[in-house]
């Protein structure tokens, strides 16, 4: 903890730790299942960050759905152990970049642990960089002015990204593993069991999409991993939602953004290219992208190439076997579906 009113240094780290009273976070109430009660500013049981919500009848239905994905893929995906209660709680580290992504994550996760059903303490951090142009009160003050939980950390990343990597090329690689290795202590410091992020449903389908045009490979961002040493979770509870939805509650929220470009323009960014491609997409069909996500979720390991995931070597023709496969084959794609209604329709 603090000694006065001077930070500890931990490992070449400035760390300003503030811990609030748990009285923020009551025991939940049978009450508290009304969705109304969140905007009522006379309401004190209500954790200060809520009261801020706005009252329409869509807003409360944005946010009922986001908090709805986000139980579904914290249960979906058990990210929260078995056995975890009010009494034996596991700790998040909620990373905050100041973008609306985690900011949503946030209120999504205080949210769901006021109402009971998520036991978990949540303690919120946010990492400077030291990018140039960083405000570094905006999130010290929003912590304070709702009563957060939370850790701030200042080490001068961009230095060492900028240094390494040339102008022509793009910071995000190793800036990113960076933080993670800086994240990943501070987390084992606080006895964290996870580190929680902000990604959700779209930046999901835009890393696969990356991964398989210029990776090479089927991949993405699991809502769930383990880190390499085996010690950490990472964790992705807004997996399901979507960014259109993140960026309505944040919005109606009115969170204080801190722009995403502090480390310059750096245009023509693949991953950019990518979320262009799949926002023409959704444009043109809305909904695809809601197809596409679910896809990641129902894999046929015998209908790609992948020889370590399926035997193709020892598949031979037995009586009795491999019925499933002969259905699945007769089945068609989702493509022929698309393109048949299509025709019908035009008759």
């Amino acid at each position: 903890m603090m000694e006065g009113n001077n930070p500890p240094r931990v490992l070449g780290l400035e760390i300003a730790i503030r811990y609030v009273s748990r009285q923020l976070f009551p025991d939940p109430v049978s009450g508290h299942q009304i969705m109304n009660d969140i905007a009522d500013s006379t309401n004190n049981d209500v954790p200060a960050l809520l009261r801020k919500a706005p009252s329409s009848v869509e807003f409360k239905k944005l946010r009922k759905r986001l908090l709805r994905q986000a139980r579904e893929a914290i249960s979906d995906f058990g990210m929260v152990p078995e056995g975890a209660s009010e009494t034996s709680r596991p700790k998040w580290l909620v990373c905050l970049s100041g973008g609306k992504d985690s900011y949503t994550l946030l209120a999504v996760l205080i949210e769901l642990k006021w109402r009971g059903v998520l036991p978990v303490d949540l303690v919120a951090c946010n990492l400077d960089q030291a990018q140039p142009g960083f405000p570094p009160e905006i999130l010290p003050k929003f912590f304070e002015d709702n009563g957060i939980e939370h850790i701030i950390v200042r080490e001068d990343t961009y230095s060492i990204v900028t240094d390494k990597i040339p102008e022509h090329r793009t910071y995000c690689s190793l800036c990113s593993r960076l933080r993670r290795g800086i994240l990943y202590r501070v987390a084992r410091e606080q006895g964290c069991e996870a580190i929680v992020l902000g990604h959700h449903r779209d930046d999901i389908l835009e890393t696969f999409f990356m991964n398989l045009f210029h990776g090479g490979r089927l991949a993405s961002m699991p809502p769930k991993l383990i880190n390499d040493e085996g010690d950490l979770l990472v964790l992705r509870p807004l997996a399901y939602a979507a960014e259109r939805d993140i960026q309505k509650f944040s919005d109606g929220m009115e969170f204080p953004i801190i722009p995403c470009n502090l480390c310059g323009s750096q245009d023509g960014l693949q991953r950019e290219e990518v979320k262009r491609m799949l926002q023409a997409w959704e444009r043109e069909t809305p909904g695809r992208l809601g197809v596409m996500a679910r896809a990641l979720g129902h894999t046929r390991p015998s209908h790609l190439l992948d020889r370590k995931l399926y035997d193709f070597v020892n598949l031979r023709p037995q009586e009795g076997v491999g019925e499933e496969n002969s259905r699945e084959a007769e089945e068609p794609c989702g493509a022929t579906l698309a393109m048949t209604a299509k025709l019908f329709a035009a008759e």
